[in-house]
């Protein structure tokens, strides 16, 4: 498997340019979305609230009309008395940490009391006896620090919901480029692209690794299909020569080498037919009909000009569902198999254990000196074969595009056992009955 690249490593200058001016864009309008989406955001939260506000009660300018009002009102009280008028001041801005200023009617400031004021946002007029005595301006704030403190708040407020945007805005574009990147790799043919999935999460890193395992698939594939395309141009060339050969010699009269022309012209066949079952295989060209597994054992034993006799079914008839075709491919190559590496074939055997189909074929060879499943990978040939290695490997994906599997064991005393399994029906299966012999 080839292992994850980051996603910057293995492309070119300029591709990677235009992949993060892409990414930028995409980011950018992400964020300047969410930007927007707060400000109506507030927008709307702060008319729904003044809303409220209204049908709850007076306005918060109705109520500092009233603080006005009643600032005056306790001024007109102590008004005469400069001493009492400014005690009052004096306690007012100290409980209260507002600026006052004090003025007579005309209009001359008579003290100021509290912080510095830059500006007067009250001004309260003292009347008594319906006459205007002075005036009290007030700053509930000095120096203006709630405006700004408001301010400071609103932006603190704006910059960490946007920051957050920013994130959010790089998570949701980061994937989608990546994925756009790898998709863009693989149309141009950059097979070993892959996404990064440490850094995905959620359904971006279940797509991300559907993404990857598609490309190693592709990958695998085809490099499988370069490799079979070298090894059958290579292969071909030898019986091709040969059957040039023997044309020459036919040529000349002698009839002896027509046996050896039909040896070669078969072993083009039986190369043609390994290539045509792989390529259904590739194409998912696959027929699903019910058969019987005795019959296509007694069908691949004819072909094999093997005798009838060596098939043995366990338990009754055993019925299956898949692709003739493919199927008696399969058992012809294990036929062939034990012919060409395990001395001949012995038995071939049919059982349905534990809702599975098992075709093995038992030949009277040494066994399989330590092989394993190594004797189902593609190009693995015998010491003994002259063919491309690819039976025993078209065996095993049958197999597998069947539900099953294959294997390979020896056999206790001498010989191997090879064959492979397919999934029954449901319902389907071997009779119970004793053990007999499908002639």
């Amino acid at each position: 498997m080839v292992p994850p690249c980051h996603p910057w490593q293995g492309r070119r200058r300029w591709p990677d340019f235009a992949l993060w001016r892409n990414r930028a864009r995409m980011q950018r309008r992400i964020f300047v979305w969410f930007g927007v989406s707060i400000l109506v955001t507030a927008f709307v939260v702060t008319a729904v609230t003044a809303g409220i506000e209204r049908l709850r009660g007076p306005t918060a300018h109705a109520q500092w009309d009233g603080v006005q009002a009643l600032v005056a009102l306790q001024a007109a009280h102590v008004w005469a008395d400069p001493r009492e008028r400014d005690a009052w001041a004096s306690d007012l801005s100290a409980q209260l940490g507002w600026a006052l200023q004090l003025e007579d009617a005309s209009g001359k400031e008579l003290g100021r009391f509290g912080p510095p004021a830059l500006h007067w946002m009250g001004t309260a007029a003292v009347v008594r006896d319906g006459v205007r005595v002075g005036t009290v301006r007030i700053q509930p704030f000095p120096h203006g620090k709630s405006g700004w403190m408001v301010l400071l708040a609103l932006g603190l407020v704006v910059a960490t919901l946007w920051a957050m945007s920013g994130r959010i805005a790089w998570k949701l574009a980061w994937p989608l480029e990546e994925l756009t990147r790898v998709a863009r790799d693989l149309g141009e043919g950059r097979l070993q692209s892959r996404f990064d999935v440490r850094h995905a999460r959620g359904e971006v890193r279940s797509l991300a690794e559907v993404m990857n395992g598609m490309a190693e698939r592709i990958e695998r594939q085809l490099k499988e299909q370069r490799e079979l395309l070298a090894a059958v141009s290579h292969e071909l060339r030898t019986p091709l020569a040969r059957i040039r050969l023997l044309l020459e010699l036919g040529r000349s009269g002698d009839t002896s080498v027509l046996d050896q022309l039909e040896h070669e012209v078969l072993e083009m066949d039986a190369l043609v037919g390994e290539l045509l079952a792989s390529a259904r295989l590739d194409f998912s060209a696959m027929a699903r009909l019910p058969l019987d597994a005795g019959d296509l054992g007694t069908r691949a034993l004819e072909r094999a000009a093997l005798s009838p006799a060596l098939l043995e079914v366990e338990g009754g008839p055993v019925t299956l569902e898949g692709d003739p075709t493919l199927l008696q491919r399969a058992l012809s190559n294990l036929l062939e198999n034990a012919r060409v590496h395990g001395g001949g074939v012995t038995r071939l055997r049919v059982d349905a254990p534990d809702g599975v189909v098992r075709f093995a074929v038992e030949d009277a060879g040494p066994g399989l000196a330590g092989e394993g499943e190594r004797v189902f990978h593609p190009f693995q040939r015998g010491q003994t074969s002259d063919g491309l290695g690819l039976g025993l490997a078209l065996v095993r994906r049958i197999a597998e595009a069947h539900g099953g599997s294959a294997f390979a064991e020896n056999r206790a005393g001498t010989g191997a056992r090879v064959g492979f399994t397919v999934r029954a029906p449901s319902g389907a299966g071997a009779v119970s009955g004793p053990r007999t012999s499908h002639a």
